[in-house]
């Protein structure tokens, strides 16, 4: 297992981090309990010493279930990362009684890693009325956290707010070769690191998607110089960047735990070469042109004056055809979008096509996504 250092960390931490989102599951949707604890502590045994939960995963299991798991002595192992649910805030007593909540299922007396869960300019902006910074500090203080970060879902502008307005150890960004211009993305990542602030990638692989077999990409992998997996070489784009400390992966097989270890041990920063990085140029290609729409996400159409999230709207549409995956991008569009930010909310009004840099039919595709979604 190769491992880096974090800025203000005493430890340093696997480059690969074991998400627990996606544990194995029963047909009832219960987390299958013994598979589960048996792939956990196999990666920790093989140099996985960054574990990753959150307080609403797998139904609010993922968080008891891993306190038990890291019984025996495996606590002590490892860095144990959980989350606020910013969502469920809606008082600073609220703030002191998650966390202790989370002391309780996972079964410790501190959390290494503690983020403000999802954060959007939204939910930033209530958490600091609230009094979240003053949480935070006082929760480092007195030892319940050992340090502070936040995982973050919204635009550049909001990531770089965000960053500069707590004195935060790390953040936590989706990231990965299809993402580079999504959310926080590559400008996000480098103004992170910039600030001095340890980086965790999330969806590595989209949730699995780059890992498909999908009719005409394995003809472009088997031009790789190295014969490995699409997963090996998704996850090696990600190490390929020193800003990143952790990759977290969501394993719920020991397959996946296996390859994914194998693949840790050549996640070198910079490691890529051009011709490499020329694969990916042309696995991107392929992708780009699955999508229906050629939006590049630049925001020049925001804000709706309905509050349609066009960039949103669009970024959903073109995931279900690009990744051949129409059922989980439904799921992502109601998740993800509020009912006034759906393409069904347009009203023709036309702002969004004057100041489109590409020269989108914007109503004309709004429509499409909204039948495409439903109402």
């Amino acid at each position: 297992m190769l491992y880096r250092h974090m800025k203000g960390c005493e430890r340093e931490l696997s480059i690969l981090g074991f998400g627990c989102m996606r544990l194995p599951t029963n047909e009832d949707s219960s987390i299958n309990e013994a598979l589960a604890k048996k792939v956990i502590r196999h990666a920790i045994d093989c140099g996985v010493n960054y574990i990753d939960t959150a307080y609403p995963y797998h139904n609010g299991q993922s968080e008891p279930f891993v306190g038990r798991v890291l019984k025996d002595g495996y606590r002590e192992r490892v860095n144990l990362a959980t989350k606020l649910p910013s969502w469920l805030i809606g008082t600073r007593e609220d703030m002191d009684k998650y966390l202790g909540e989370q002391l309780e299922r996972l079964q410790t007396d501190h959390i290494d890693f503690y983020l403000v869960h999802g954060l959007n300019k939204t939910s930033w902006g209530k958490l600091e009325e609230l009094g979240v910074r003053e949480f935070l500090d006082e929760a480092v203080r007195d030892g319940r956290i050992k340090y502070a970060g936040f995982s973050f879902h919204d635009d550049i502008k909001t990531f770089k707010r965000i960053v500069d307005s707590y004195d935060w150890t790390f953040c936590q960004i989706q990231y990965n070769f299809m993402d580079e211009a999504f959310q926080a993305g590559t400008a996000g990542l480098h103004y992170a690191a910039s600030k001095g602030l340890g980086v965790i990638a999330m969806e590595p692989l989209r949730g699995g998607l780059l890992s498909r077999d999908l009719p005409g990409l394995r003809e472009i992998w088997s031009k790789a110089k190295f014969s490995v997996t699409p997963t090996e070489w998704g996850l090696r784009w990600v190490w390929n960047h020193p800003e990143i400390t952790v990759v977290l992966s969501g394993m719920n097989t020991m397959d996946q735990v296996k390859e994914n270890l194998r693949t840790a041990e050549e996640g070198l920063p910079e490691s890529l070469s051009k011709e490499d990085l020329g694969l990916f140029s042309k696995i991107k290609s392929f992708y780009r042109k699955r999508m229906k729409i050629d939006c590049s996400g630049c925001g020049y159409c925001m804000p709706c004056p309905n509050g349609v999230d066009i960039p949103e709207c669009f970024n959903r549409y073109n995931n279900a055809f690009a990744y051949d995956d129409a059922d989980n991008a439904k799921r992502l569009y109601t998740m993800f979008l509020s009912k006034e930010g759906y393409a069904s909310s347009c009203k023709k009004c036309g702002t969004c096509v004057k100041v489109c840099p590409q020269h989108i039919a914007i109503p004309e595709k709004l429509k499409e996504v909204a039948d495409f979604f439903g109402k």
